[in-house]
């Protein structure tokens, strides 16, 4: 397969948007009625921190098959000094293109010429257990927190050299457009777009069903309504939750599978 990337232009907008609607269409949080990762994409463009030299789309055979945009991040001190870093998302890649290497080749080709730009690091917010297999590490291991000065495993990062990190550590902000999106802007904006099957997220139950009682207790305290919260979760942290053992994981990475979540490592 032939991937081609270049700088998304204007003229691509509206399909990268009804693109991005469709990938993320099914992906949930317990206090979401629609997916407004086309409504971010659309507000990144025009934000103080966008850079547009890193907006790509990827092309298969002319046509448009995935996205990745960036902002400005940053990394304050404890002697609040900022470090300039990068983050990006949504990453994109249409439904039907997924599995096939382009979310991989996509990112590689703009971390390339973000370190041509002279930018020392990508973090994000991702999937805990999908991002280390292409070379992320947990920010732990740097010394990186979130503003609140908490940690986990979904927070990544991601040095675009040897060293880039050595003697930065602290606290790690993004642009606020990010937190300050609301469902009923999400609902309005999604009007642009052809109407869509509300998605039913998969209850808990079908597997606080299959689990122990001291299994159901532990996923039962970490708050989760639905089975696709549990992909912000890395296998490392549902197995270190109190009343979880080996057998319990095994199920939780079973019942994802039976309903197409792809979890654990």
């Amino acid at each position: 397969m032939n991937i081609t990337f270049r700088i998304e232009p204007p003229t691509a907008h509206y399909a990268v948007e009804e693109m991005t609607r469709d990938a993320f269409w099914n992906f949930w949080e317990d206090d979401r009625t629609i997916c407004d990762e086309h409504l971010l994409v659309h507000k990144l463009r025009t934000c103080a921190s966008f850079i547009p030299e890193l907006n790509y789309i990827a092309e298969v055979e002319g046509n448009i098959a995935g996205h990745i945009i960036f902002t400005k991040s940053k990394i304050k001190d404890s002697a609040g000094n900022s470090h300039e870093t990068l983050t990006f998302g949504p990453l994109t890649v249409l439904p039907k293109f997924q599995g096939k290497g382009i979310g991989k080749a996509l990112m590689q080709h703009a971390f390339d010429k973000a370190k041509f730009l002279g930018f020392r690091a990508v973090i994000i917010y991702g999937i805990p257990d999908y991002y280390p297999r292409i070379g992320f590490r947990r920010a732990i291991e740097f010394n990186i927190t979130t503003p609140d000065g908490s940690v986990f495993d979904a927070l990544l990062v991601y040095p675009l050299y040897d060293g880039a990190l050595d003697g930065i550590s602290g606290k790690y902000y993004i642009d606020p457009v990010y937190a300050e999106l609301t469902q009923k802007e999400a609902l309005e904006f999604d009007k642009k777009f052809p109407p869509k099957k509300p998605h039913i997220p998969v209850s808990i139950d079908v597997l606080l069903k299959r689990l122990d009682l001291k299994a159901v207790k532990a996923i039962k305290e970490k708050g989760f309504l639905t089975l696709d919260v549990i992909k912000s979760q890395s296998e490392r942290e549902i197995a270190l939750l109190l009343g979880m053992d080996e057998n319990a994981v095994e199920t939780v990475r079973s019942v994802m599978r039976e309903h197409g979540y792809q979890w654990g490592s």
